[in-house]
């Protein structure tokens, strides 16, 4: 993006519209989206691909961010102004479309997914976090216990239709010191899945106190779910405050590996992260950064 984005101590149109007083906060997790759906017949992960402008289009279209011609509104070639995307491509649900052609966003990007095949090179980390076979993925979600976090595997099945966040080594700088270069761990946060039990109340120098001031504001940020399915975001940069911090909220809290194998019919590659949690199952680390293999 050409710009910076602050927040203000005033509540945007849309998010008073969607009722943010009355919202869910939770954790904004810190890695790559990704959603379940059906490909080939079964459900599948799928990796974020925004499909952008090429060269030419992207320098007309920052000629008219900066022209400061408001009036009138940039004309896109759907057709020619866009970056080949693979075939198996699908534009995000929320993309608008005009004469059957998705439209792209704000900032000229359309939003979208691509299926992550097995053992693809170009999504290996996306790929070590789900077996096609058994038809599971590698999730880290609260356990039934207060203040404790689970890794187990959960049916691609119970999940499809849903939006995901990939977390791990090789993600953005891995915030959450997960794993290590020698034995990389990655696994999938359901989005909303970490609700934020003492939040702030919607003010700005609240939130502020609330992100500087106690161990469950060391978040990336918080983001509000709707009852009408609006998600509002706020990021910690929004308020010019740091993030990667050295301890987040989420790499200090214990943590239990939950892995019966034997409900799983085949055979788990020996590197694979599903044989090596299989391993851990039943045990307890006191912090989530503390998981080790070996």
């Amino acid at each position: 993006q050409p710009f910076k984005v602050l927040a203000t101590e005033t509540i945007t149109g849309k998010a008073l519209e969607a009722d943010i007083y009355n919202a869910i906060p939770t954790e904004k997790v810190d890695g790559t989206c990704c959603y379940i759906t059906t490909y080939k017949g079964q459900p599948y992960l799928w990796a974020r691909l925004d499909r952008k402008p090429n060269k030419q289009a992207e320098k007309r279209f920052k000629q008219f961010l900066d022209s400061l011609d408001d009036c009138k509104e940039f004309v896109w070639n759907v057709e020619e102004d866009f970056k080949p995307v693979p075939g198996s491509w699908i534009p995000a649900k929320d993309i608008e479309f005009s004469n059957g052609n998705p439209l792209p966003d704000e900032n000229g990007h359309m939003p979208g997914w691509v299926p992550v095949e097995k053992n693809s090179k170009q999504y290996c980390w996306h790929s070590s976090v789900v077996n096609y076979e058994a038809e599971i993925a590698l999730v880290l979600k609260h356990h039934a216990d207060p203040g404790l976090l689970e890794i187990s595997p959960v049916p691609l099945s119970e999940i499809l239709e849903q939006t995901l966040e990939l977390i791990g080594t090789n993600i953005n700088a891995n915030p959450y010191g997960l794993g290590s270069k020698k034995q990389p761990v990655h696994l999938l946060v359901p989005h909303g899945a970490f609700e934020i039990k003492n939040p702030p109340t919607l003010k700005q120098n609240d939130i502020l106190s609330w992100f500087e001031g106690c161990s469950e504001g060391k978040v990336e940020g918080i983001v509000w779910h709707c009852h009408n399915g609006c998600l509002i975001k706020l990021h910690r940069h929004h308020l010019g405050l740091r993030w990667p911090l050295t301890e987040t909220y989420l790499n200090s809290q214990p943590v239990v590996i939950s892995f019966n194998r034997t409900k799983y019919d085949c055979n788990f590659e020996p590197k694979s992260l599903f044989h090596h949690f299989s391993n851990l199952d039943g045990q307890r680390f006191d912090r989530l950064k503390d998981i080790k293999f070996d």
